[in-house]
């Protein structure tokens, strides 16, 4: 027991040294490892620290585009100014078109202050984090060194004071950064509630015109205030006139492409009318044409291009205001002034000038119109002036050299217009019958315009043809009579869009219009399990359509002339035609299947079935077009080649893709399926060349001396220039009877087409000879 005792006393002891030793060992290791962390540590938090002042200055110096905020929230101030102004007239009675335009601007300006107000909260967002960074590394302790600190830190002394001082001037920066940014914020969110506020009495007011469109706005006449109440009509006019100049400035300035696209017409028109009359003012081409007597055209065509331009305008700006218009109108009527001043005879003249002060007094009186009596029995005044022009016009409509078929359906709805403008006035619809007057007689001096327009550029095609054909260009071989045509129809349609895009405009009806007709096209429609759209189909129709006149007239670009059986030369053509024709056709139907919308799927359905019908009803079709394919690469003929078919004889005329057609030499057209050309037994008689072996049979008496006749026929066919002279002819006795001797003539000639008129000179030749030379024929 006692040795137990002394054992563990020894043990314990042991233990206590060993702890000892351990403890020891471990403390200078302790304090070497935190000599080396603090390096460490303190050279991350410098490079960490260095980071974010080098982002916070490059951001700075980027910028947060607040000066370029500024502008775009004072351009926005400067846009709903007047539309405020103006909404601020509680009397003032703005027309729906007005409004619709004001909501445009407010819509626009509420889109550029929301990508405003992102790149400002993103900006503000961003400053705030740099700024709290700036914050933190501020008051690191890592990064602050005080004159009795002994640690490791003395060493980067300098860099930390140096990047204390960075941080502070960085701070500084961003705290001036985040209050402009903020402040900006609040005032773009200023804006933005003023223009919700806006857009909210503009729902409201189109709202209200929308239930009274045809309820009255104003009293009776009979009713109506002699002078105008509460706000002053000065007041209400320049707030209208400032509201409409915003609304075209905002336009013009939003659309300044459309502008260019029709200068840029303009200029191609000038240039057009401009060579062409150079060209046909040249000496051989003046001596063919003759003198040009152009009533709107003229060697250097300012004028009319500017009419050309003005006459577009709608067309390239559909969504123009109202008072946009009527500046292109009121440019227009002064171009035509300009135009007929010494052109017109006097008493057409007269009658312009009436048309013009109309147009001059009807936009003044609208302008100023509201509900006393003295105004709008001024409207009403304008009004019958308005119907007592246009029923003179009317009724001399026999003496207006210009298009009647237009100007007639015009004047009619010009004096309905009128007679519905009186009678609204009356009835207290002012609105209505202010927008009535409008559209009348815009519409009444655009048709004038419109018809010029058509006069014009129909002048300037009949120039290209005389130069055209003189020169043996494009129209020398076309119809010209067709083109001229086609031409004026084209005109006609693009006429009566603009006169019906200009009369909706001015109407306030274009949007819904537009709106309506857009959702009838766009609208999904099934038939069975196959969804489709109108436009798809609309589509598909113009596309098949036009890749059909595309190949019928195909051969005109290339230089194609039609075939002639008269012509006694080979005129062969080459069959690419065609085949650009068959590529055309193709890439029509897979753009119109494309556009129409069809799945694939579906299309393989459709075509598996259509093959059953093919199989069963439709191989003689199926048989033409592969046959024409491989017409067009195997070449047994060519266009303008003379070829024998059966009983049939002709000049190639075309080669179509399902058939071609043949001239015969009666002048009579046959059209042959191209699987019986390729099927049946065909002569091509000018293939290689275009000579033909003749056959001449005739009798003569068994007396006759055979060695001077043949000499005698030998001499006539000599003398022919028709005959191939290397190639002899031969002279064969073909059959012999008691008193006779039948004759056979070979003779090679130089083209088959002549073979008919050198039989007949040649036996018109012999008789002659062998009645001289006393030989009687059996």
């Amino acid at each position: 027991m006692k040795f137990t005792g002394v054992f563990a006393k020894s043990a314990i002891i042991l233990l206590l040294v060993l702890i000892a030793n351990v403890l020891h060992a471990q403390t200078p290791q302790i304090q070497t490892d935190s000599a080396e962390t603090i390096p460490d540590t303190l050279l991350f938090r410098l490079q960490r620290a260095q980071a974010a002042i080098t982002e916070i200055n490059a951001s700075n110096k980027k910028g947060y585009a607040t000066e370029q905020t500024r502008q775009t929230l004072t351009d926005v101030r400067q846009n709903i100014a007047p539309i405020k102004a103006d909404l601020k007239v509680s009397a003032r009675v703005i027309e729906p078109k007005t409004l619709t335009s004001y909501d445009l601007i407010l819509r626009t300006s509420q889109e550029d202050l929301l990508n405003v107000q992102n790149k400002l909260s993103k900006a503000s967002s961003d400053l705030q984090r740099m700024s709290k960074e700036v914050l933190e590394l501020s008051r690191d302790s890592v990064l602050t060194v005080t004159a009795n600190d002994t640690s490791a830190k003395n060493l980067y002394r300098a860099q930390l004071v140096n990047i204390k001082l960075r941080l502070q001037n960085a701070g500084k920066l961003t705290t001036a950064n985040l209050d402009t940014v903020s402040r900006l914020l609040a005032d773009v969110s200023e804006t933005t509630l003023l223009i919700t506020d806006l857009e909210a009495n503009i729902a409201e007011r189109m709202q209200i015109s929308g239930k009274s469109a045809l309820r009255k706005e104003s009293p009776y006449i009979w009713s109506a205030p002699v002078e105008r109440k509460g706000d002053d009509i000065g007041e209400l006019l320049s707030s209208s006139i400032r509201g409409q100049n915003k609304i075209l400035s905002y336009f013009i300035n939003s659309t300044w492409d459309n502008r260019i696209l029709l200068i840029l017409l303009g200029g191609i028109f000038f240039l057009w009318v401009f060579l062409n009359y150079r060209k046909a003012q040249q000496a051989d081409i003046r001596d063919k044409i003759g003198p040009l007597n152009f009533k709107f055209l003229s060697s250097i065509p300012i004028i009319p291009s500017l009419i050309v331009i003005l006459v577009f305008t709608p067309l390239f700006e559909p969504d123009s205001p109202s008072l946009y218009i009527e500046i292109i109108s009121f440019a227009l009527l002064a171009l035509l002034t300009i135009d007929f001043w010494k052109k017109l005879p006097i008493k057409q003249l007269r009658q312009w000038l009436y048309i013009v002060g109309l147009y001059i007094l009807v936009m003044a009186v609208t302008a100023t119109i509201h509900d006393a009596i003295l105004m709008r029995l001024l409207l009403i005044a304008v009004n019958v002036a308005s119907l007592y022009i246009g029923y003179k016009f009317y009724s001399k409509l026999k003496e207006i050299n210009f298009k009647k078929g237009f100007i007639k359906p015009v004047l009619i709805i010009f004096l309905i217009l009128n007679i519905l403008s009186v009678v609204l006035n009356i009835l207290g619809r002012i609105s209505l019958a202010k927008i009535n007057s409008v559209t009348a007689i815009i519409g009444l001096s655009q048709v004038i315009g419109l018809a010029i327009f058509i006069q014009i550029l129909t002048d300037a095609l009949e120039l290209q043809i005389k130069v055209s054909s003189c020169r043996g260009g494009l129209f020398s071989r076309l119809d010209v009579s067709k083109t001229r045509q086609s031409f004026q129809r084209m005109l006609s349609i693009i006429a009566v869009v603009l006169w019906l895009l200009v009369f909706f405009i001015n109407l306030n009806v274009a949007g819904g219009v537009f709106s309506f007709f857009h959702q009838i096209l766009i609208k999904e429609r099934s038939f069975g399990t196959l969804k489709f759209t109108l436009s798809n189909i609309l589509f598909f129709a113009i596309i098949v359509y036009i890749s059909n006149i595309l190949q019928k007239n195909i051969g005109v670009l290339f230089g194609e002339k039609s075939i002639s059986i008269s012509s006694t030369e080979v005129e062969h053509k080459s069959s690419k035609l065609t085949l650009i024709r068959l590529i055309i056709v193709i890439l029509g139907l897979l753009l119109a299947v494309t556009a129409s919308g069809i799945p694939v799927d579906k299309l393989t359905v459709v075509l598996g079935a259509l093959s059953v019908g093919i199989g069963l009803g439709m191989q003689n079709i199926v048989n033409n077009f592969v046959s024409g394919i491989i017409l067009i690469f195997e070449k047994p003929f060519e266009i303008g080649d003379f070829i024998e078919l059966a009983d049939k004889k002709g000049k190639i005329q075309d080669i179509g893709i399902r058939s071609s057609k043949m001239l015969t030499q009666y002048g009579s057209q046959v059209i042959i399926p191209n699987g019986d050309l390729l099927s049946n037994r065909l002569v091509n008689w000018t293939q290689g060349a275009s000579f033909v072996k003749s056959e001449l049979l005739f009798k003569v008496n068994i007396a006759t001396d055979l060695n001077a006749l043949s000499k005698a026929i030998e001499e006539e066919i000599t003398q022919s220039d028709h005959t191939v002279k290397n190639l002899a002819p031969e002279i064969l006795i073909n059959t012999i009877t008691a008193d006779a001797v039948e004759i056979k003539l070979l003779i090679w000639l130089t083209s088959v087409y002549i073979e008919p008129a050198f039989k007949s000179m040649l036996f018109a030749n012999l008789i002659k000879r062998f009645t001289s030379m006393q030989i009687k024929v059996m």
